[in-house]
């Protein structure tokens, strides 16, 4: 079973999608997002799922600034596609990923900083899921 901090990704190949919430341990939103985000994850097994507490990996958030949680980070393949709070509800989410993925095809306007975001999260999020 997966601990509460650190849900394992899945499927292990580079998966189409991937979400990673934001968050940190102290936070009482987040502890409680932490069964919504694991539902989620159930939910949509193609997609790659991913928790990360950001003062336990400050190292991969990095400079990033974040004022209110959760924080999300949306990627298509490579390329993230969102990156911002939303409101901790699964509808909220869904809604949100789901109207991602019906935009699939059209040109994405790239975030510096979410794109920077990814490009340091991929090498943790592989370690993990070896």
């Amino acid at each position: 079973m997966a601990d509460a901090q650190h849900f394992p990704s899945q499927p292990p190949a580079t998966p189409a999608w991937s979400v990673v919430c934001l968050c940190a341990q102290w936070c009482a939103t987040c502890r409680a997002y932490q069964v919504t985000f694991a539902a989620l994850k159930e939910q949509h097994p193609q997609v790659r799922w991913a928790w990360v507490d950001i003062e336990d990996e400050e190292e991969v958030v990095g400079e990033l600034d974040i004022d209110t949680f959760p924080t999300i980070l949306i990627v298509q393949g490579s390329t993230a596609r969102f990156l911002g709070a939303q409101p901790p509800q699964a509808a909220v989410l869904q809604r949100l990923l789901q109207s991602l993925q019906a935009s699939a095809g059209a040109a994405a306007q790239v975030d510096a900083q979410a794109q920077a975001l990814w490009q340091r999260l991929q090498p943790w999020l592989a370690q993990r899921d070896s």
